[in-house]
């Protein structure tokens, strides 16, 4: 057995022991049938849940085991009658915490990393994603809750990731998500999603704060509806666009930003990427008229910029994607794994290939799997 669930199960099982009057939620485990022993020893997943039904789950894979592990968050923290929340968006591991953004229940859940067991939250409306640096945690924020609110700039809250304090607010473009820090900036992602949903223009801006004076310094021009970015080992950001739907001449696509402008774009769509060595893994999507989703799964040399495998996922008899959400690679091993929503409101899929995108299992996940983090022993 995994000497990391050892003390785990003590203490559901103490816990559970202490709950006389409510029933404790326990996992529901399945095997995988692979087991991956190194030292990522798992691999939280966090599920979206449908919007307003406050099913935000933790789902955990055993990398030592094969097993997996789904819901775990009500058996871990009994005394959290609303479990979770509303909206799982962002999962990330910083200082031996998780940070858990949930979007629509405002706040910023953090836990013990090996436990999964909360150590408190952080009250930050409309959050969307989360980043670290010397101690902080940096969280975007659309700060505005609705469609009424698309003329409010939104913002990035400063935490102190040992007290889990806010200790400062910037604000940034229109409704920003993803963030990423390089070279002593932090450089966030503005989408402008609730302007362009009421005719009035998605942002197209990324941008870029100090984090010695916590004040912006500057704004890069790219393309409309921006939502992924990541920093690469020789400085370089990768930004997504989503695009503009209705708008052939801004279709999804990927940017390179090197020196504070736009230096390179990849015309391809993308949904969600990961950073490995000096590759870009990324998956893409498109919906056509009867709402069907098809998936491409691509390798970008981030040297070159040139995609070098168009077929990172091969095509198999034994799966098939409904609705590829959710990408993220084994740092060692190169394994690959896939989210799928299928139909956003039932129970999902994580999918693993091998690193030559070779299928080798699936599992059933919580409601919207999306987000994914590595848990490394240490």
């Amino acid at each position: 057995m995994n000497r990391l669930l050892i003390p785990l199960i003590c203490l559901v099982c103490t816990l559970a022991g202490c709950r006389q009057d409510d029933d404790v939620v326990a996992p529901t485990i399945s095997m995988t049938g692979m087991a991956i022993p190194s030292d990522y020893v798992g691999l939280y997943v966090l599920c979206e849940g449908n919007m307003g039904s406050n099913k935000a789950t933790l789902d955990f894979l055993d990398l030592a085991t094969g097993e997996y592990h789904k819901n775990i968050f009500p058996s871990r923290n009994p005394n959290q009658v609303m479990q979770l929340g509303d909206v799982g968006n962002d999962a990330k591991i910083y200082g031996g915490s998780l940070w858990l953004v949930i979007n629509c229940s405002n706040k910023v859940e953090v836990c013990d990393a090996r436990t999964a067991v909360s150590r408190g939250h952080v009250d930050i409306p409309n959050c969307r994603f989360v980043c670290f640096d010397g101690g902080f945690a940096y969280v975007s924020s659309y700060v505005g809750g609705g469609l009424r609110e698309w003329d409010r700039l939104g913002s990035v809250y400063k935490v102190d990731t040992a007290s889990l304090e806010v200790v400062g607010r910037v604000d940034v473009g229109y409704q920003p998500d993803e963030l990423c820090i390089a070279d002593g900036r932090l450089y966030v992602a503005n989408s402008g999603g609730y302007k362009g949903g009421v005719g009035r223009g998605y942002d197209s801006t990324v941008s870029v704060i100090d984090l010695t004076s916590f004040t912006v310094t500057g704004t890069i021009d790219v393309a409309p509806n921006l939502f992924r970015i990541r920093a690469d080992r020789y400085g370089q950001l990768w930004v997504a666009s989503r695009g503009i739907e209705e708008d052939d001449d801004w279709p999804s696509r990927l940017y390179v930003i090197s020196d504070g402008h736009v230096t390179d774009s990849i015309d391809t769509p993308v949904s969600d990427i990961c950073l490995l060595g000096d590759s870009l893994c990324y998956m893409g999507t498109m919906t056509d008229a009867d709402w069907h989703t098809t998936a491409h799964f691509g390798l970008i040399d981030i040297r070159t910029h040139r995609i070098v495998n168009p077929q990172l996922v091969k095509p198999s008899p034994d799966y098939e994607l409904e609705t590829p959400y959710g990408l993220t690679i084994h740092p060692l091993t190169g394994h690959i794994y896939v989210m799928d929503a299928t139909n956003y409101v039932s129970s999902g899929w994580l999918v693993c290939f091998d690193r030559n995108g070779n299928y080798c299992w699936r599992t059933s996940t919580g409601d919207i799997p999306g987000h994914a983090c590595w848990l490394i022993d240490n």
